[in-house]
C-alpha cells in the first residue's frame, strides 16, 4: 500500500462542519470495483492473444514442414532432371567437336590421297630401281630404266 492509499484513508467522508456520521471512504475498494471488470476483460483478451499465438506457431510450424518437403521435391525433380540438362548444354559442344573432327578427318584424307598419287606417279620408277639393284647384287644383269 502506497502512502498516497493510507492517507486517503483519513481523508473526511463529508463536508467540513459539524460532525456527522459516516465511514471513511475506501478509494482502494471503489478502484478496485470500478477497475476489475476491465481487467476482467484484459484477462480474456490475453487468453484470446495466447490461443492466436499458439495458433500461429502451429500454423508456422506446419508450413515449415510443407516448405521443407516442397523444397525435398524439388530438389529431387531437379536432380532427376539433370542429366537431361547437361545432355542439352553439351550437345552443341558436341556437334562442334564433330564438326572440327569431320574437318580434320576430311583433311587427313585430301592429304593421304595426294601421298597415293604421289606414290603412284613415283613407283613404277622406284619398283625399276628395287629391280634393278636386287638384280645387281644377285649377278644378274638388266638395264637401267
Amino acid at each position: 500500500m502506497s502512502l498516497r492509499d493510507f492517507l486517503e484513508r483519513f481523508r473526511p467522508a463529508g463536508t467540513p462542519g459539524a460532525s456527522a456520521t459516516g465511514v471513511p471512504a475506501d478509494r482502494t475498494a471503489e478502484r478496485t470495483a470500478e477497475l476489475e471488470p476491465a481487467l476482467a476483460r484484459l484477462a480474456d483478451v490475453q487468453r484470446e492473444a495466447a490461443r492466436i499465438r499458439a495458433a500461429a506457431e502451429r500454423e508456422a510450424e506446419a508450413l515449415r514442414q510443407n516448405t521443407a518437403r516442397e523444397a525435398a521435391r524439388l530438389v529431387e525433380a531437379a536432380r532427376d532432371h539433370a542429366p537431361e540438362v547437361r545432355r542439352q548444354a553439351a550437345e552443341p559442344l558436341l556437334r562442334e567437336a564433330r564438326q572440327e573432327a569431320d574437318a580434320l578427318r576430311a583433311r587427313g584424307d585430301r592429304t593421304a590421297s595426294v601421298i597415293r598419287e604421289r606414290a603412284l606417279e613415283r613407283m613404277p620408277r622406284l619398283v625399276d630401281l628395287a629391280v634393278a639393284d636386287a638384280l645387281r647384287l644377285t649377278g644378274g644383269e638388266r638395264e637401267g630404266p
